[in-house]
């Protein structure tokens, strides 16, 4: 797999609104494991389709060598179809098993091929991604949303891809599934290009690829090397544009010197040719001398002003925007000790069947505690959040609530209408504070100007969490008890970082499901539960 490789040139691609995504991109990622990086809305995913073949590009080429595997973030699967049929391996056993009655029919031996040894395969991959019990016959809707992904990833891996393409292969992934699927890409051997917002995951990449909307940079090394070298560089930038700035300062003071002293001599000329009684045509001629020459100087000097300002764009251009949501919210104060949820002995029944174990669950919530809720895919996670904030009632056990707010925020971020602005969904959760408080506020959060009048339909995941941030932080009553689940999911690494200096200001309680350790790490989490087979117990941090 040595020359597994991908190779664009000159790309450039639009949507058919005539929206720029790339304009004459061209790069070459080689074999190895390398991380794509860009903000949300920059094109991480629309590239990957672009590479397989999903979408075309309005000019340029992209080639890739060797066999391809892709797996997209949103899976095109449906329920009603089985493991073996997601793995496309289905036909081939059939084919074997028939082969093994005694059917020699050829149209079997063309359909096998060289795959013998499928089953074995298919069990062994499986095995390695963490689905060893998953039986080759269960339909796909018996499934959790990350035996979903790890069951799409095993099918891209049974094509045996020299290059393997992946859009947030660890979304929904509990963290046993994430450590699997680690073990698995640190042996992949051919070109792999991934776009994460796993920081784990991208600290096990051999390079780092930026993505621009005209350059795809590559750094080498993984992404704790990618932000010391991106830090470096913006420590440059800012040097630069600390001494562009003092150089158009220094340019401007030399003009405006320059100009006073022109206008000083001009002055002296005119009293000295006066009192020396010279013929008026000469002293005519004196005078525009003094005055072209004059003019060259100043023409002179606002060229390089002009001059200072340029090197001063063009430093600010290599300047970095990490803009960070800084916030008090002194209002989401919850007295230490105070009781804001009480559960004893919950349970809840899909169908016959109850979410927990005998005798059901039991969770105390005090302020203004920072509570990780862990545990495996489909263990009732999310069952337990839709408990405390009262979305869903228990068939049996106890519940008390304190008097103060509680706030959800779901994986799918549906808690705004899609149709009304960011301004107008925050007047709504906010309606007494004046609308110029409003306004401000909405800045802290990063929405200016025309920013903050766009529906929110339009918005990326990023943008989405932030405007949904605003109006939950900042709404009337205050939340002093606040619900997560899988907040990072979809995220780029900047918005992972407001989203930690969001929840950094919050001094409320909160809840948070997540498998990304150095985000629970980086919000303060001090206490840990996990859901697991039914039983919900208090755990210790797990090993990253």
């Amino acid at each position: 797999m040595s020359d597994a490789a991908i190779v664009c040139s000159n790309l450039s691609f639009a949507w058919p609104d005539d929206t720029p995504v790339f304009d004459d991109l061209t790069f070459t990622v080689p074999t190895g494991r390398t991380g794509l990086v860009a903000p949300n809305g920059s094109g991480k995913s629309t590239l990957l389709k672009l590479i397989a073949g999903e979408l075309r590009p309005a000019t340029g080429s992209l080639s890739v060598g060797g066999t391809l595997g892709y797996l997209p973030q949103s899976l095109p699967l449906t329920g009603d179809l089985t493991v073996a049929e997601i793995l496309g391996v289905a036909a081939v056993i059939r084919a074997i098993d028939a082969v093994e009655s005694g059917d020699v029919d050829e149209e079997h031996f063309t359909t096998i091929g060289d795959d013998w040894d499928i089953e074995e395969r298919t069990r062994a991959q499986l095995d390695r991604l963490g689905l060893a019990d998953i039986a080759l016959d269960r339909v796909l809707s018996t499934l959790s949303g990350g035996q979903v992904v790890s069951l799409g990833l095993a099918a891209q891996l049974l094509k045996r891809p020299d290059v393997l393409l992946l859009d947030e292969p660890t979304n929904n992934l509990d963290l046993t599934a994430r450590h699997k699927l680690y073990d698995v890409l640190s042996d992949f051997t051919g070109c792999l290009l991934l776009v994460s917002h796993d920081r784990a995951l991208l600290d096990r990449m051999e390079r780092i690829a930026e993505l621009g909307s005209d350059e795809l940079r590559l750094y080498g090394g993984d992404f704790t090397a990618y932000e010391e070298a991106v830090r470096a560089e913006r420590e440059v930038a800012e040097k630069n544009v600390r001494s562009a700035e003092q150089e158009l300062k220094r340019e401007k003071r030399e003009l405006q010197q320059a100009r006073e002293r022109a206008e000083r001599r001009q002055s002296n000329a005119a009293r000295n040719l006066k009192n020396a009684g010279l013929p008026r045509i000469f002293a005519g001629n004196m005078k525009r001398g003094a005055q072209e020459s004059a003019g060259r100087a100043g023409q002179m000097h606002a060229s390089r002003v002009s001059e200072a300002k340029a090197r001063l764009d063009e430093a600010g251009r290599a300047l970095r925007d990490e803009q960070r949501i800084t916030l008090e919210l002194p209002d989401t104060q919850v007295p230490a000790g105070r009781n804001l949820f009480l559960g004893a002995e919950l349970q809840v029944h899909h169908g016959d069947k109850p979410v927990f174990a005998d005798g059901g669950v039991g969770l105390t919530v005090r302020g203004p505690e920072r509570i990780a809720l862990t545990g495996p895919n489909g263990a009732g996670k999310t069952t337990l959040l839709r408990l405390i904030t009262g979305d869903l009632a228990p068939d049996t056990g106890e519940i008390k609530r304190s008097d103060g707010r509680i706030a959800y925020l779901s994986q799918r971020l549906d808690l705004l209408d899609l149709n009304r602005t960011v301004a107008e969904n925050f007047a709504a959760f906010a309606p007494e504070r004046p609308e110029a408080e409003r306004m401000n506020l909405l800045a802290r959060f990063l929405f200016r100007g025309p920013r903050a009048h766009l529906p929110v339909g339009v918005l990326s995941g990023g943008e989405r969490l932030r405007a949904t941030l605003a109006c939950v932080l900042c709404a009337e009553p205050a939340p002093q008890l606040l619900l997560l689940d899988e907040p990072t999911n979809n995220l780029d690494l900047v918005s992972v970082g407001r989203l930690e200096s969001a929840l950094n200001s919050y001094q409320g309680a909160f809840v948070v499901i997540s498998h990304d350790e150095r985000f629970l790490a980086e919000i303060g989490v001090n206490r840990r539960l996990r859901l697991a087979d039914g039983v919900l117990k208090e755990s210790g941090a797990p090993a990253v």
